[in-house]
């Protein structure tokens, strides 16, 4: 005889028990997948609410410190508002002591190497003489060129008429009193050149300085008297900047030419000449943070 699911045999008349019994396990089932997938969806909509949570947190702080932000800027002016910009000029003078010029050789000559070196002849000897001067080796330097030259004629067209070679030697003379020999050489050795004689200062370095320290104090001057004036006090340095102002320098000597003899008017090299001096000019800009004066009751 048939058992039903409760142990008690099952009637021939009741046989559709069974199916019956099985149904209500079938519905019992699908109850059990719905209930996971509500708890599934509750999840998924905490999870949103916690996002939204957080950002929400995150704008109301940002409103929060801008809105503390713009309260502390009431009634306060602009960083750049609250400074005051000035300028001081320095300027002290310095004897010259150092003189430049630039002798030189040029020659032509159709073979080029004759042309070297008849030009090599007057100036080994012209820089001879100079280092027996007293004139060192790092204060002279050398520029030295080689081109053809042409003959032009209606006739015959462009014709080579030889080779130029042009040796210039600038010397920096540091012993003033030796000015008027080393003017004189060329005239002694033949060189066909002279360029101008100018003079300066090798090492402005601490004039500069010197310029710099009234700047400074012209600066500082300048600052003081305007804050009194506008009521406010300096409170510190926020920006500095310098630049050294255009030095004078005085005429270069005249530029003098030998003629192709050699000799001509540096035969007669001047017997003193006239160094002068240097003016150094340093610029400063200072910019100062202000604040309000208080005062003392």
């Amino acid at each position: 005889m048939p058992v039903g699911i409760n142990g008690k045999p099952i009637k021939n008349g009741n046989s559709s028990s069974g199916p019956s019994e099985v149904n209500g396990a079938g519905h019992c089932g699908t109850g059990w997948g719905g209930m996971r997938h509500d708890h599934f969806g509750k999840k998924i909509m905490m999870t949103l609410m916690g996002v939204l949570l957080v950002y929400l947190v995150f704008y109301v702080g940002v409103l929060t410190r801008n809105s503390i932000k713009k309260f502390d800027y009431i009634g306060t002016a602009d960083q750049t508002e609250r400074m005051i910009t000035v300028n001081g000029y320095g300027k002290v003078n310095g004897a010259n002591d150092i003189a430049v010029t630039t002798i030189g050789y040029s020659n032509v000559d159709a073979d080029v190497a004759k042309a070297q070196a008849a030009n090599k002849k007057v100036m080994d000897a012209l820089m001879t003489e100079l280092k027996k001067m007293g004139v060192s080796e790092k204060d002279m330097q050398t520029n030295y060129t080689i081109y053809p030259e042409y003959n032009y004629t209606q006739d015959k067209g462009q014709q080579l008429k030889g080779y130029r070679v042009s040796n210039n030697v600038t010397i920096k003379i540091r012993d003033l009193t030796k000015i008027p020999a080393v003017l004189s050489l060329p005239g002694k050795y033949g060189a066909t050149e002279v360029s101008g004689l100018s003079f300066t200062i090798d090492d402005p370095d601490n004039l500069k300085v010197a310029a710099r320290d009234k700047a400074l104090t012209d600066a500082g001057m300048k600052a003081k008297t305007l804050a009194r004036q506008l009521g406010v006090r300096l409170v510190e340095v926020v920006a500095y900047n310098e630049y050294e102002g255009g030095p004078e320098y005085p005429g270069p000597y005249p530029m003098l030419k030998m003629d192709a003899m050699g000799g001509g008017p540096m035969m007669n090299a001047p017997e003193a000449v006239a160094t002068g001096s240097k003016d150094v000019v340093m610029n400063v800009n200072i910019t100062y943070k202000i604040a309000p004066k208080y005062y003392a009751y």
